[in-house]
């Protein structure tokens, strides 16, 4: 087993602060509403997430007006989207090191195993997993 890549971030990594911080990465600022709907999150798992991704330095919250007209609106720190692309390069180390094995080539028909048949189980594989979508 293989050590975890420099970048995870194992408070980003939860899939509900993950999709917050991957929907915030995208944009400069964000309202409360947008990022919930988005999500299709409640109004209170959202401020959850937000409040720990805030403790950690990873988001600001800007909040503004008054009563009924408060808009709350939020974005990544710099700390934040940083911490956000070195888990997204981990994430993607982590998948590459876990890829398929290398498909047959021609030295896989001088041991005596025909292409066509290399080919046919690569296909019948990819069938049975399309299938099982």
């Amino acid at each position: 087993m293989t050590s975890t890549p420099a970048g995870f971030d194992e408070l980003i990594h939860p899939a509900t602060r993950l999709s917050v911080v991957a929907l915030l990465a995208a944009t400069e600022w964000a309202e409360f509403a947008f990022v919930r709907d988005s999500l299709s999150l409640s109004d209170s798992a959202l401020s959850k997430q937000l409040a720990t991704l805030e403790q950690a330095g990873y988001l600001a919250v800007h909040k503004e007006g008054g009563g009924r007209k408060r808009r709350t609106k939020v974005r990544l720190t710099d700390h934040g989207r940083a911490a956000f692309e070195g888990h997204v390069a981990a994430l993607r180390a982590i998948v590459e090191t876990a890829g398929p094995p290398a498909a047959p080539g021609p030295a896989a028909a001088a041991d005596g195993a025909p292409a066509a048949a290399a080919t046919g189980t690569a296909r019948a594989g990819r069938h049975r997993t399309e299938a099982g979508r």
